[in-house]
């Protein structure tokens, strides 16, 4: 196996877990000092691509002190269990709201199912490993853990989930997002500029504290952010702002069509029609059918969690 690895500096590395289709999801792999941290895992299917990728870096799997899992979604965290069965001296860090579903995931399980469906939850996660719950441990917000020299702080940053966090590391500057800050494929970069949209999936949106977990990170005036789909973005001022933008977008298309017959649909339409306009305002010279191909799955998602908000 050989993994696709991107390496940037400051001992960062993002690895494509192979999700759904290439630069979908990273992992991104914290090198200092000879001490190893990955910050999510993907799938469980994922966990032989990043124990490859270890070899690639000549680090050993004794190397690896933490498996940090920004929130608990299965294609952020799925892979956990697995992957720490291989790690002897890794402790898995998940948000206090997060553990329990990783020491016993099966609540976790059923609820993917239910948004997914048997059959592709099974194909795009497999089996989904419990942990040790002596090896977990859930760090209090601005809590900071010890990787080589450096140090790793974590952000509570609610909204896209209530079990979400977000990982500062002090020698860049940088911040591992997850999916607080949206999602940003690297096929819609136009001239090194990325596109950024949110990603409202179920089941716990929450646009206010969305947005407040936003300005959170804005305000640390980070270089650069690590998002989990996809990597590295820099320009993050900018981003920020169209990023909070959409959101409230997005939050009134909601309640807009919150009474309409054939809501679902009608939400979808419009996500579509939202951010072809948004990225026809990027550049972004791609057809109606490569907009589909890379978007339609995240507008499904989004339109879900939208429509449960809506509901609750």
């Amino acid at each position: 196996m050989t993994p696709s690895i991107i390496d940037y500096d400051s001992g960062i590395s993002a690895i494509d877990t192979g999700y759904v289709r290439p630069m979908l999801a990273a992992s991104h792999l914290i090198v200092d000092s000879g001490r190893a941290a990955f910050v999510d895992t993907g799938t469980t299917l994922s966990a032989p691509t990043l124990l490859a990728a270890l070899s690639a870096k000549r680090l050993e799997r004794g190397d690896v002190d933490w498996v940090i899992t920004t929130h608990v979604h299965l294609d952020h965290a799925g892979g956990a269990g697995l992957l720490m069965q291989s790690l002897p001296n890794a402790r898995c860090v998940v948000h206090p709201r997060g553990a329990r579903h990783l020491v016993d995931p099966a609540r976790l399980v059923e609820g993917s199912i239910a948004v997914y469906g048997a059959g592709p939850f099974r194909s795009m996660y497999g089996d989904i490993v419990p942990i040790d719950a002596a090896r977990v441990h859930a760090p209090a917000d601005g809590e900071r853990l010890a990787l080589g020299k450096r140090s790793l702080e974590f952000l509570h940053t609610p909204g896209h989930a209530a079990h979400h966090f977000c990982v500062v590391e002090d020698a860049s500057g940088g911040i591992f997002t997850g999916d607080a800050f949206g999602v940003s494929y690297r096929e819609f970069d136009v001239d090194g500029h990325a596109f950024v949209m949110p990603t409202t999936t179920p089941v716990q949106f929450d646009p206010d504290a969305m947005l407040a977990s936003i300005d959170r990170l804005l305000a640390r005036r980070p270089p650069a952010l690590y998002l989990t789909h996809y990597s590295r973005v820099t320009g993050v001022d900018r981003l920020g702002t169209e990023l909070k933008h959409r959101v409230a977008v997005f939050v009134q298309l909601a309640r807009s069509s919150a009474a309409l017959p054939d809501r679902g649909r009608l939400l979808r339409d419009e996500m579509f029609r939202l951010l072809s306009v948004w990225l026809d305002e990027h550049g972004y010279a791609g057809g109606s059918d490569e907009r589909h191909r890379l978007l339609d799955d995240d507008i499904d998602l989004n339109v879900q969690g939208l429509e449960v908000w809506l509901n609750r």
